[in-house]
């Protein structure tokens, strides 16, 4: 069970940041270069990396007990 929902935490840690990175494409093409700068997309690409760990650490207490 414990393994189930560390794989949920980092599946919905995924999909929002998935989200939260495709976000901005509804605004107009002059803002695409500003938004998906190398510089964000490299940061979108740590927060990827980073992020789900992270989360696993940070809802322990769900992850292990429910």
């Amino acid at each position: 069970m414990t393994a189930v929902r560390m794989i949920t935490v980092v599946a919905v840690t995924s999909v929002v940041l998935t989200v939260l990175f495709l976000a901005p494409a509804a605004l107009p093409d002059t803002w695409q270069h500003v938004i998906y700068s190398p510089a964000s997309v490299g940061l979108w690409i740590l927060a990827m990396l980073f992020g789900p760990p992270a989360m696993v650490v940070l809802k322990w207490n769900w992850v292990r007990h429910g």
